[in-house]
């Protein structure tokens, strides 16, 4: 059984013990989500949510805290001596998917 979930503005693929990488969550690992907007489930039968499933819900708990590899950000307009060089490290969670219910 998998669930298709939204979470932080992206939408995310979700089956019971897989781990996720998402968006940075303020929580201490080892804490507990409840995620509800679930925009379909798959098991017997497919349910599709308008937008979310009612009544459906995921369980996850937060495993730890990271971040990505560096990003260089490079601009330049040519012949105009203008260049700008920037770096980003993405910050993100991984979070365990735990029960799916529907």
């Amino acid at each position: 059984m998998y669930a298709l979930i939204e979470f932080k503005g992206k939408q995310y693929r979700a089956e019971a013990g897989a781990l996720l990488k998402v968006d940075r969550i303020d929580a201490e690992p080892g804490a507990a989500l409840d995620i509800e907007t679930v925009l379909l489930t798959s098991g017997d039968a497919v349910t599709v949510g308008s937008p979310y499933v009612p009544g459906a819900k995921v369980s996850a708990t937060v495993e730890s805290h990271g971040r990505d590899a560096k990003i260089i950000v490079f601009k330049y307009k040519p012949k105009k001596d203008y260049r700008r060089k920037n770096g980003h490290r993405q910050q993100f969670s991984v979070i365990k998917i735990g029960e799916i219910t529907a």
